[in-house]
C-alpha cells in the first residue's frame, strides 16, 4: 500500500510515518519545514520527502493520504485530495486501525512531561526485555528514534496528546487510542488556539476516561484539582495514584535538592534512584513511569534501576554542547509552568556559574498572549533572562522583560541575539534555550560564537 503522509516532519506524523514504513508500507510524504532530527530519521527509513505543499506529490496516486492537524483548508495539497476524492484519514485514527490492535496500549497524556514519561516508561520496558512498541513526540537517546512497532504481541507506549485530531475531526487525539494503562499526569489550560477554557480541555480528558475499560487501570496524579474534576464527571476504571508524600498508592521523597537522588515507595516495596535528570517535575513522570511499568508486569526494583541508565530525551535538558566551560542546553519548555520546572532543576543543584535563560514564546498559546503575567515570574530561577520576539508574534515583550523578577532583554533578531548572550556568558555558565521549535538554529550558532570566542 502506498501511504502518503502531509505534515509528515512533524513529531507524530514523522514517527507514525516509520510505523507505516515499518509495517512494509510504501511511504512518501511532505511538510512546508523538513529539517533535523525528523527529516533525518526518516530519510534513513526510505522515506521520500517533497519540501512544499503541492498536487504533484500525490503522483503517483497514494492508495491513502493521512492528514496532519498542522493541514487545514486551503491549502494546495489538501485542496487536491479532497478535489480527486482520495482516500484520507487522521494520524490517530490510522495508529488506532493499523498499529495498536491486538496491543496492550499504555497512553502517557498531561499538559507537561508526556515526552519525558513516556520515554521513561519505554526505556523501562526495554531494560526489562519486554521489547515494547511506542511512538513518542521525542527522540529518546536511549533508543534513538522516537518510534517502533517493537515485538507483536507486546505492550505499546503512545504519547496521548490532547490537541485536536485534523481539520475534519475536532476530537483530541488521545479518544483514538483506547488504552488499557492511562497515565494522567497533570492538567491545567493550554492551547489557546483551540480550547476556551480549561473546563473544555478537562472534557476532552474526561473523553479518554471513558474509553479506558473496567479491567484496565488509570494512573493519576495526586493533588491535581483538574483531575479531580475529570473524575469526578465519572470513572469505571481503577485509580493508582501517584505524588510526593500523602495518600498515594505510589510516593516519592527528594534525597537531593535538585531531584538527581529520590527514593520511591509502593506498599511494601521501596527503591532508590539516582539518575541524570532534575526538578520535582522529573520525579514525578519517572514515579508515574514506575506505575504503569508496574500495570505492565515490571517489577518496582527492576524498573528503578533502569532509570539510573537513562538519558533524557532530545530536547529534554539536553546538553547541545560545551565550549571554554560554558553549556547550552536545549530544551522543549514553552508553557510557563514547564519554563519554571526546568529553570528550577537546573538552578537547584551546585553547579558553579550562573543560569542564562534564552526563550521564544512560539507556541500557539503564547503567540495569542495568553499567560502573559505569568510568563514574566516564569523565568525567575534563572539570573538573566533574554526574551526572543518572532515576527509571529503579534504583541510587544518589552512589557513581559520590564515585569521579570531577573534582569531581561528583549531582541528582534537571531544574530543580536547571540551577540548579546555570548557578550555576557562566563566560563561556568549554562545557557538554558527553551522554545518548541527549531528557533533558527540558534543552538548551533551559540556553540559556533562560543567556538570563536572562548574555544581558544
Amino acid at each position: 500500500m502506498h501511504v502518503h503522509i502531509l505534515g509528515v516532519c512533524g513529531t507524530f506524523m514523522g514517527s507514525l510515518a516509520r510505523l507505516a514504513r515499518a509495517l512494509d508500507h510504501h511511504v512518501s510524504g511532505s511538510d512546508a519545514n523538513v529539517y533535523p532530527p525528523m527529516s533525518t530519521q526518516l530519510e534513513d527509513a526510505g522515506i521520500a520527502l517533497c519540501e512544499g505543499y503541492t498536487a504533484d506529490n500525490l503522483m503517483p496516486r497514494p492508495d491513502v493520504v493521512i492528514i496532519g492537524n498542522a493541514l487545514s483548508r486551503g491549502n494546495p495539497e489538501v485542496e487536491a485530495v479532497l478535489n480527486a476524492k482520495l482516500p484520507y484519514v487522521s494520524g490517530p485514527q490510522w495508529l488506532a486501525e493499523h498499529v495498536l490492535p491486538g496491543r496492550q496500549v499504555v497512553a502517557v497524556a498531561g499538559t507537561h512531561g508526556k515526552t519525558t514519561t513516556a520515554s521513561l516508561l519505554t526505556w523501562i520496558m526495554e531494560a526489562a526485555g519486554h521489547a515494547p512498541g511506542f511512538l513518542i513526540g521525542g527522540v529518546p537517546r536511549n533508543l534513538g528514534v522516537s518510534s517502533r512497532l517493537g515485538e507483536p504481541g507486546a505492550p505499546f507506549v503512545v504519547e496521548a496528546d490532547e490537541y485536536d485530531t485534523a481539520f475534519f475531526d475536532k476530537r483530541s487525539k488521545f479518544v483514538h487510542y483506547r488504552p488499557d494503562v492511562a497515565v494522567l499526569g497533570n492538567l491545567e489550560f493550554d492551547h489557546a488556539d483551540i480550547f476556551p477554557d480549561l473546563a473544555a480541555i478537562e472534557r476532552q480528558f474526561h473523553h479518554l476516561v471513558r474509553t479506558v475499560p473496567g479491567n484496565g487501570q488509570l494512573i493519576v496524579a495526586a493533588g491535581e484539582p483538574a483531575l479531580a474534576r475529570v473524575l469526578a464527571q465519572g470513572c469505571w476504571s481503577p485509580v493508582v495514584r501517584f505524588g510526593e508524600g500523602g495518600e498515594a498508592a505510589w510516593q516519592w521523597r527528594m534525597l537531593s535538592d535538585d531531584g538527581r537522588h529520590f527514593e520511591v515507595r509502593h506498599g511494601e516495596h521501596h527503591a532508590s534512584v539516582e539518575w541524570a535528570l532534575s526538578g520535582r517535575h522529573n520525579i514525578a513522570n519517572a514515579v508515574a513511569a514506575l506505575a504503569s511499568a508496574a500495570a505492565c508486569g515490571v517489577a518496582l526494583e527492576e524498573a528503578a534501576a533502569a532509570l539510573s541508565r537513562f538519558e533524557s530525551p532530545r530536547r529534554r535538558q539536553e546538553v547541545r554542547g560545551e565550549v571554554g566551560g560554558i553549556q547550552v542546553i536545549d530544551d522543549f519548555a514553552h508553557h510557563p509552568t514547564a519554563i519554571a520546572a526546568t529553570l528550577k532543576g537546573l538552578g537547584a543543584g551546585t553547579h558553579p556559574g550562573r543560569l542564562l535563560a534564552v526563550v521564544e514564546p512560539r507556541s500557539n498559546t503564547m503567540r495569542l498572549g495568553a499567560m502573559h503575567e505569568r510568563l514574566s515570574t516564569s523565568v525567575a530561577a534563572a539570573d538573566r533572562v533574554w526574551w526572543y520576539q518572532p515576527p509571529t508574534l503579534s504583541w510587544s515583550l518589552d512589557t513581559l522583560a520590564d515585569a521579570c523578577p531577573v534582569p531581561a532583554a528583549v531582541c528582534d533578531d537571531i544574530d543580536t541575539l547571540v551577540a548579546a548572550v555570548i557578550a555576557d556568558a562566563m566560563p561556568g555558565d549554562r545557557i538554558v534555550v527553551m522554545s518548541n521549535g527549531a528557533f533558527e538554529g540558534i543552538h548551533e550558532k551559540l556553540l559556533a560564537a562560543l567556538e570563536v570566542r572562548h574555544g581558544g
